[in-house]
C-alpha cells in the first residue's frame, strides 16, 4: 500500500495542531480515522513518527525529519492542484486591477492599456484604492493583481518588483518664506493642518504613515486632492516626490527633510495570491508585467518615462 496525501495531511495536521482531536477538527474528520490514518502511515515506514508518552503528542527525532519532508511534498501538492486549476479555466472576460494611490499613472496605466489594447476579449475591470485598500481587495479575492506596496515576507504573495517612489515633506513656498527647510520642526506647523489620504479598506485595522503626532488633520481622498491642498496652503503633508518634482524646483513648494522630517522610500510591485488560481489572460498579464517591467529597474518613477513602455 502507497503512502498517501491523506495520511500527510493528517500527520501533518497532528503535528500543527498538537493533539489528534484538533487536527480531526481543523480537517473536519473523524477522531478515529485521523488516529488510524497516522498508525498506518508508522507501519508502512516502519518507524514511529510521533511519542505518545506526554500530554501533547510531539514528533520523535526521525518524525522531524520526515515531517519537513511531507511538508515539501504537501506543498507541491497544493501547487500541482492549483496549477490543474488554471488549466481548466476558460480565458477570462475581465481581469480586476488595483492601483495603490502611491503608483505613478502615468507609466502604470500607459502599460496596462499596452497589454488590454492586445487582448481585446478580456475587459479591465480598473480599481484606484489608498493605504490598506489594495491589499484588502487582493485578501478578499476582489483583485486579480495590486499595484502597490506590500509585506514582501507574506508567503502568501508572490509579486514582481516594480520601481522605489520617494517619499518626502512638502509645504507651500509661502508659509514659511524666512525659514530654511532644514530648520522646520514640528512647533513651526502646529498651527497648520497636516493633509492626510483616507484609507479605503472598508474593514481591515487603520493605518497611519508619517503622521505628526497631536496634529491637526485635513483628510482626502487621494494624492492629486493632497497636492492641491498643499499648493493652496491649507496645509502640509508627504507626498511622492514624483508628484511635487516640478513645484519644488520652482519653489512653489519646499521639501523640508531634515532630521524631525526624514520622509522614506517605498518599494512599489505588482503583486497576487499564491494560493488562488489564475487563467490565461491573468497568467498572460503576469509575464507581460515581468517582461516590460525590465526597463523599470533600477529607475525611480520621478526619472522614468512612458516612452519606456512603448511597443
Amino acid at each position: 500500500m502507497d503512502i498517501t496525501l491523506q495520511q500527510l495531511r493528517c500527520f501533518d495536521a497532528v503535528v500543527t495542531e498538537g493533539s489528534f482531536q484538533a487536527a480531526a477538527d481543523r480537517l473536519m474528520r473523524t477522531h478515529p480515522t485521523v488516529v488510524s490514518a497516522v498508525r498506518n502511515l508508522e507501519e508502512q515506514l516502519g518507524f514511529s513518527l510521533l511519542d505518545r508518552s506526554g500530554y501533547r503528542v510531539v514528533l520523535t527525532d526521525r518524525g522531524r525529519v520526515f515531517h519537513a519532508k511531507a511538508q515539501d511534498f504537501l506543498r507541491q501538492a497544493a501547487g500541482l492542484r492549483t496549477f490543474g486549476k488554471q488549466l481548466s479555466m476558460g480565458e477570462e472576460t475581465a481581469l480586476r486591477v488595483v492601483i495603490g494611490d502611491l503608483c505613478p499613472l502615468e507609466p502604470t496605466l500607459q502599460l496596462l492599456r499596452n497589454f488590454f489594447t492586445d487582448n481585446p476579449a478580456t475587459r479591465l475591470d480598473l480599481y484606484f484604492e489608498a493605504i490598506s485598500g489594495p491589499w484588502e481587495r487582493l485578501a478578499d479575492d476582489e483583485a486579480d493583481l495590486i499595484l502597490h506596496h506590500i509585506d514582501e515576507s507574506d508567503p502568501m504573495m508572490e509579486y514582481i518588483d516594480l520601481l522605489s517612489v520617494d517619499i518626502i515633506p512638502v509645504v507651500a513656498g509661502e508659509i514659511f518664506p524666512n525659514v530654511c527647510p532644514e530648520n522646520i520642526t514640528p512647533s513651526h506647523l502646529q498651527g497648520l493642518a497636516q493633509c492626510i489620504i483616507r484609507d479605503t479598506a472598508r474593514h481591515s485595522p487603520p493605518r497611519d504613515y508619517y503622521v505628526l503626532k497631536g496634529a491637526r488633520q485635513l483628510t482626502v481622498s487621494d494624492q492629486l486632492m493632497k497636492k492641491q491642498v498643499i499648493l493652496n496652503a491649507m496645509g502640509w503633508g508627504h507626498m511622492p516626490r514624483f508628484l511635487v518634482e516640478k513645484e519644488v524646483g520652482d519653489g512653489t513648494l519646499v521639501d523640508f527633510t531634515n532630521g524631525d522630517f526624514k520622509g522614506g522610500r517605498v518599494d512599489l510591485v505588482a503583486a497576487r495570491r499564491r494560493d488562488r488560481p489564475h487563467g490565461p489572460a491573468g497568467e498572460r498579464l503576469w509575464h507581460y508585467i515581468r517582461s516590460e517591467v525590465s526597463t523599470w529597474q533600477g529607475n525611480d518613477c520621478d526619472k522614468l518615462s512612458t516612452s519606456q513602455l512603448q511597443h
